[in-house]
């Protein structure tokens, strides 16, 4: 029963890691993560600190680069640390404007430091904007590929466990 009852609950984590890689309300990364450890607290199941360790290096750093890739893209298309800055508080503010917010968040973010801040043209600003939004996209396709990853992992553990 035990085992059951971790399988299903990390399935559902790895299901929502993949979701919350779209949706980043949800923990995205770090619920497959959580998905992936719950695998090895089954009975029986030998503890991999060097699978789990390596995983969770790669969660760490890929969540801290969801919030600095747009702030990135922002400056490759000529903004300056206003935009960046911009770029990254319009994500965290985005978050509580959800699902649209998230999207739109780093856009608007770049444009109004740009803007406001540096005393950019509309042209330039939007452009570090664009530029943003584009290392958004780039973190969020990155986001999914890992979480898939990490399902892909999970389903064959499990099926392993299991048979």
């Amino acid at each position: 029963m035990t085992i059951f009852i971790l399988i299903t609950l990390g399935f559902v984590l790895c299901i929502i890691g993949i979701l919350g890689s779209i949706i980043p309300v949800l923990p995205g990364l770090p619920a497959s993560w959580l998905g992936l450890l719950l695998l090895y607290l089954i009975p029986g199941v030998p503890f991999d600190y060097l699978f789990l360790g390596i995983t969770f290096v790669i969660t760490l750093i890929m969540f801290v680069l969801s919030f600095t890739i747009p702030a990135k893209g922002a400056k490759k298309y000529g903004g300056s640390k206003y935009g960046a800055y911009g770029s990254t508080i319009g994500v965290v503010f985005g978050i509580f404007f959800s699902p649209i917010g998230i999207f739109i968040g780093p856009f608007i973010g770049a444009f109004l430091g740009e803007y406001i801040f540096n005393g950019s043209t509309t042209r330039h600003s939007l452009r570090a904007a664009f530029g943003s939004f584009l290392g958004f996209l780039k973190s969020t396709f990155m986001n999914i590929l890992i979480s898939l990853v990490f399902f892909g992992i999970f389903i064959y553990k499990a099926i392993v466990i299991l048979y």
